[in-house]
């Protein structure tokens, strides 16, 4: 039996590929140190946990959920957006309920486009963005994101055949990789491009509680007439530290939700009704530990720079999410150098090039370990000789 050609056009997955160079390295007894990981490492806060036991106790949770989620998690996503963005939500008609919002993302090009369409990418970007453009058998054009720019597109750059020609774009702010962050008016800027060339926008805000030096990230949806042209896709991975637990939602246009409800009474039968009563209940109460969360990534943050310029690597604080984007050394490749670091010195980082044309030169690290392994890991680059030269300048 052979796969389906669809599936054979499916990108491979950059992420299980490393992991399968980690594991291998492990399996030989090396103690790696994992940079390259997006998992966080810290549980999942006791009242979240309590509240997921207390629910599976109740047998009305054991049959199937609603096919578009429970009506408690709908509200208690619109109460977050209210409290927190001050962005108005209807419960019923604005939020699609998702099993983590890698399926939304996934699934929304299927939902909009046609064979043959185009939509607008940023690069670098999250690869598996890749994976909604294979299975849709759509088109894409990217949205170089650089340094200079503050990793925000430049839409007077983009040709306006480009423009015209996208049906869809998506944007991811706090980034990932790069850990720029947006601005209310480059938001507002985003908005009137898309309406003035019919783009629907699909703003992944899967870091929107990680923000440092006191800058809260923005909302895609705080922008004036967002709603009108997209949507913004929210997990609970990040924030809450329950990335295994497979929960998000999207909320916005409620033609763009529509579609996402509708290709999903196709393929699932939303989530476990317990997990979705914990997620409500993480949504609902008290946020101190979405900012303990955030406050050990920026510690963490502050640990890595300060040690990389210890040893001669000058690197950008992030602004945001819980990634650094760091400069590669010449004269390697960013492959070269993720390949050096796992061979020499047991480390373990993504090679930018895995997020696209513009990820070259770059590594992402992520601010998953703890602080002493993240001094430890810059010392065993500072063995490996490469920034001495800089270092004595």
């Amino acid at each position: 039996m052979e796969f389906s050609k669809k599936l054979q056009q499916l990108p491979p997955q950059f992420f299980a590929a490393l992991l399968n160079k980690v594991n291998a390295a492990v399996a030989e007894g090396r103690d790696v140190i994992n940079l390259g990981q997006g998992n966080p490492d810290q549980p999942t806060p006791a009242h979240i946990v309590e509240a997921l036991q207390m629910a599976a106790t109740d047998p009305q949770t054991h049959k199937y959920s609603p096919f578009r989620g429970i009506a408690e998690l709908k509200q208690a996503a619109a109460d977050f957006y209210k409290r927190e963005y001050n962005v108005e939500i209807d419960p019923h008609t604005e939020v699609a309920i998702l099993g983590g919002t890698k399926i939304g993302l996934v699934e929304l090009p299927l939902a909009l486009l046609n064979p043959g369409d185009y939509m607008l990418l940023p690069d670098p970007g999250y690869p598996d963005y890749l994976s909604g453009v294979a299975l849709a058998e759509v088109k894409f054009d990217t949205m170089p994101l650089k340094a200079e720019s503050q990793f925000l597109p430049d839409y007077g750059d983009l040709a306006d055949e480009v423009k015209q020609r996208a049906k869809l774009m998506y944007l991811n702010y706090p980034n990932n990789p790069t850990g720029g962050v947006a601005t209310k008016e480059f938001f507002e800027q985003t908005v009137q491009m898309a309406k003035e060339n019919h783009i629907a926008v699909a703003h992944d805000f899967a870091y929107g509680a990680i923000g440092f030096d006191g800058e809260r990230p923005p909302s895609f949806l705080q922008a004036p007439g967002a709603k009108e042209v997209g949507i913004e896709l929210y997990t609970l991975s990040k924030s809450y530290n329950m990335a295994g637990w497979r929960i998000g939602f999207a909320v916005g246009n409620a033609k763009m939700v529509e579609a996402i409800n509708i290709i999903q009474d196709h393929l699932f039968c939303s989530q476990f009704p317990a997990i979705q009563h914990a997620a409500a209940i993480a949504l609902n109460e008290e946020q101190t530990c979405v900012e303990e969360v955030r406050d050990l990534y920026e510690r963490r943050r502050n640990v890595l720079v300060e040690e990389a310029q210890k040893i001669g690597w000058h690197i950008t604080a992030p602004k945001g999410s819980f990634f650094a984007w760091l400069p590669v050394p010449t004269p390697y490749t960013s492959e070269q150098f993720a390949d050096l670091l796992l061979e020499k010195a047991d480390i373990a980082v993504a090679a930018g090039n895995g997020f696209g044309e513009y990820g070259e030169g770059y590594i992402r690290v992520g601010l998953l370990v703890d602080e002493e392994r993240l001094h430890e890991a810059m010392q065993r680059v500072a063995k490996l000789g490469l920034f001495t030269e800089m270092l004595s300048k």
